[in-house]
């Protein structure tokens, strides 16, 4: 299992969501799992980029920050849900605030985000793929 080498600084506010929300997918996780209970297989056909594995840790991390809640089914084969617990429908809103930030900016995040990936004569000659943004 992963075990970060640096211990996060805890001594403010936007140090603690950091940690709680940092993880490419963590934001659209909790989205999509507060329209209600999925299944992992689920999650995956929502966000087809991310991978099983990556997944499967953002989801750990997720439950073990109490923001989700993960059922284990006795049935063969086993069957896991998620859902957002109490604590973790608190950060909603603000996803939501985020979302309608990006959508009244998405032209202008779209220029910058595309420029930024853009090559440039500074580059080792190693192209990053353009960021593909979904609102």
């Amino acid at each position: 299992m992963y075990v970060k080498k640096i211990t996060p600084s805890l001594n403010c506010g936007l140090d603690l969501v950091g940690e709680v929300l940092y993880g490419k997918w963590k934001i659209r996780i909790l989205w999509f799992i507060n329209e209600g209970h999925l299944r992992p297989s689920e999650l995956q056909r929502k966000i087809p980029d991310v991978t099983r594995r990556v997944l499967n840790v953002q989801l750990k991390e997720l439950e073990d920050h109490e923001m989700v809640t993960k059922t284990i089914y006795p049935v063969m084969p086993p069957k896991v849900e998620y859902e957002l617990t109490e604590f973790g429908k608190t950060l909603i809103p603000l996803i939501r605030s985020i979302g309608l930030w990006g959508d009244e900016h998405q032209e202008r995040l779209r220029r910058v985000i595309l420029k930024h990936n853009e090559p440039s004569s500074a580059n080792t000659g190693e192209h990053r793929p353009n960021l593909r943004i979904s609102v």
